[in-house]
């Protein structure tokens, strides 16, 4: 049964990677009826994500409305400070507070289930269950008495993405399991708990996307109906539930952290780095930047985030601040505009710094941040032999076709960005 009361609460639900395109089609065509209803009685918009359009720096721009420059996450990899080793940054390096502290200053409660990002989980006025990239039940729930009931029921914090690029059929039901669980958690925490912010997130999607998005566009692809067939179980077995749940003190908003669409080629800009005499390797055979050489004068790290080596800033930097710096990033800049693959432009747009960033971590971020045409997927590995390849990977992530879907009384002027729903959210609430 619901709680009772006509205090204004929130749901939010995240289809991670859905894009506005797929989505709108999806529901369009029957495969997501659930979702189409909702549509209808609500507004729906494209919506334009972070840059670079990665979920670690997607979610926290959502959960704190602000940007990478003040809330420090700038990818899923950074560097240890006057080093090339790498670091994964987590939730403790979240420099802005979250949405549920500032509802915690009005005693207001909130259930967070499966948000990445927000690993480990820190104590919350409600509960937390950290997304990926989570790697222990243990540390990824708050406040510790739900761990027995999450283990109870078999919890998982993602797919086996291992075993599933190499046995799609395991992925399918990895996948269609996962989520099942997903469903029980959301089912438990909503009628056990008291809250005011419901948020609740499925990363299935993002996975079903990177491995098989090749599929939803080839009918005759074998895994063509899997990967429809998953999306209807997303709207079956979640959005049908929580639209059942509704009542009339509750706003429901659905969102993506970014678009998705097919890849065409993987694009290894170190390698362009590489050929073009801007890096140098200690060996033949590099693992990672971690493996740079004296002389090197700019390294990427992924997606499309370029890095001007700097003295003073990196062991072996070479580049002065000011004119050196500066003919540098224009000559970096242009050289990767002018990039194509069977005439078709890889590069769309290349953003200094301060174009994108603001606040007092922007000195942290890249030097400039490639984004690319649709099709062409921007790594920073340092192992690729060639500018142009692939791998199993067959989907790629999209900066302008993420999607959100407002209550009728939400109208925005312009196409939103994932930053101003924070406000949107508080503003339901008051």
């Amino acid at each position: 049964m619901l709680r009772r009361g006509r205090r204004k609460r929130v749901v939010v639900l995240g289809l991670d990677g859905s894009p506005y395109t797929l989505v709108k089609k999806l529901a369009e065509d029957g495969v997501m009826p659930n979702l189409n209803a909702i549509i209808k009685e609500g507004n729906f918009y494209q919506m334009d994500t972070t840059i670079p359009e990665i979920s670690s720096v997607a979610w926290s721009s959502f959960i704190t409305g602000k940007n990478s420059g003040e809330h420090s996450i700038f990818g899923f990899t950074d560097l240890v400070p006057l080093s090339y080793k790498l670091r994964f940054p987590n939730f403790s390096d979240l420099k802005c507070p979250p949405i549920w502290n500032e509802l915690e200053k009005t005693k207001k409660r909130t259930v967070v289930i499966n948000l990445p990002s927000t690993y480990p989980a820190k104590p919350i006025n409600g509960v937390l269950i950290s997304g990926f990239v989570a790697l222990r039940i243990e540390k990824a729930s708050y406040p510790e008495r739900i761990i027995p009931f999450l283990k109870s029921i078999g919890y998982r914090i993602d797919v086996d993405t291992l075993k599933g690029r190499e046995d799609k059929d395991f992925l399918i039901k990895d996948l269609l399991d996962t989520l099942r669980i997903r469903k029980k958690a959301i089912e438990y925490f909503w009628q056990k708990e008291k809250w005011d912010l419901f948020i609740g997130v499925i990363t299935g999607t993002d996975r079903l996307q990177h491995f098989l998005m090749d599929a939803f566009f080839d009918k005759p692809h074998k895994y063509h109906q899997a990967f429809l067939d998953y999306y209807h179980l997303v709207d079956k077995e979640i959005i049908e539930e929580i639209k059942r749940r509704l009542d009339g003190s509750m706003k429901l908003i659905v969102l993506s952290d970014h678009g998705f669409t097919k890849i065409e080629k993987e694009v290894y800009l170190n390698r362009w780095l590489f050929e073009k005499g801007y890096i140098r390797f200690k060996n033949k055979q590099p693992e990672s930047i971690e493996d740079i050489a004296e002389g090197s004068r700019a390294f990427v790290m992924d997606p499309g985030r370029i890095y001007i080596n700097l003295k003073g800033k990196y062991p072996f930097g070479s580049v002065s601040q000011g004119g050196e710096y500066e003919e540098l990033i224009d000559e970096v800049k242009e050289g990767l505009l002018s990039l194509e693959f069977k005439g078709k432009k890889i590069i769309k747009k290349i953003f200094k710094r301060n174009e994108i960033y603001s606040g007092p971590y922007t000195k942290n971020g890249p030097d400039l941040v490639a984004l690319s045409n649709y099709g062409f997927d921007l790594k920073g590995s340092v192992k690729s032999k060639n500018v142009i390849g692939n791998s199993f990977l067959k989907g790629m992530h999209t900066q302008d076709d993420a999607f959100v879907i407002l209550p009728k009384e939400v109208n925005v002027d312009q196409k939103p960005h994932i930053s101003q729903l924070k406000d949107i959210i508080l503003g339901l609430m008051q």
